[in-house]
């Protein structure tokens, strides 16, 4: 990781340790529960503890740090009926954006989805787990971002960022991908035939399924 990049103090500071941070526990560089030192985070980011503690806070508010009484800080657990309740609420949002998708994408957009159903095929025919997790992320990441629904694209972001060890989870369980890749291209297909009553069932049934998964 960049080591003080950028001014030690101040809001530059706070930003440079907070993009650091969340960044090493979404990408799993920190494990759930792990104790995060606020002297040791200081040097490590070459900015001071004031700033630590400023993005300490802003993690926390996001789901992704928990502050524990008179213990300090640590990356939060999330526990399988959590990751359920999250899953839940995402089925509604993300059935809305898949909605608003089939309705809004331009047919650029629609090969962009095609494109990256054919890699997610070929990704679970290579037996490629990590690469299948990388494209179904991107896959439901362009689908909100065509559906233009900005407040559904801001409150799925701060639901997802909290799902990060589940989904990895899932990605390595075996038979998983296989699954799972039906479900996104009927997402795919269903956006393609500009039908959104059928893109948001797809995307709830593909939800639902995630669901059956996380409680096995």
């Amino acid at each position: 990781m960049p080591q003080g990049a950028g001014p030690s103090t101040g809001e530059q500071a706070r930003q440079h340790a907070l993009a650091q941070l969340r960044q090493a526990i979404l990408h799993g560089e920190m494990s759930p529960a792990q104790r995060l030192v606020e002297n040791e985070l200081a040097e490590q980011f070459g900015v001071t503890r004031a700033s630590i503690r400023a993005a300490l806070i802003d993690l926390e508010a996001q789901g992704l740090v928990e502050r524990i009484r008179n213990k300090g800080s640590r990356v939060r657990v999330v526990s399988v009926e959590e990751a359920v309740a999250i899953t839940e609420c995402r089925m509604v949002l993300e059935g809305l954006c898949a909605a608003k998708a089939a309705t809004l994408a331009s047919d650029e957009q629609i090969d962009e989805l095609k494109h990256i159903g054919t890699a997610m095929t070929k990704a679970v025919a290579d037996g490629e787990p990590l690469t299948y997790s990388d494209l179904n992320h991107e896959l439901h990441t362009r689908v909100r971002e065509f559906s233009g629904q900005r407040t559904a694209v801001e409150l799925l972001e701060r639901l997802n960022a909290q799902l990060v060890r589940h989904r990895f989870q899932l990605a390595l369980r075996p038979g998983r991908p296989q699954r799972s890749l039906n479900e996104h291209l009927a997402m795919i297909e269903t956006i393609e035939a500009r039908d959104p009553e059928a893109a948001e069932t797809a995307v709830r049934a593909h939800l639902a399924s995630v669901i059956e998964a996380l409680r096995d």
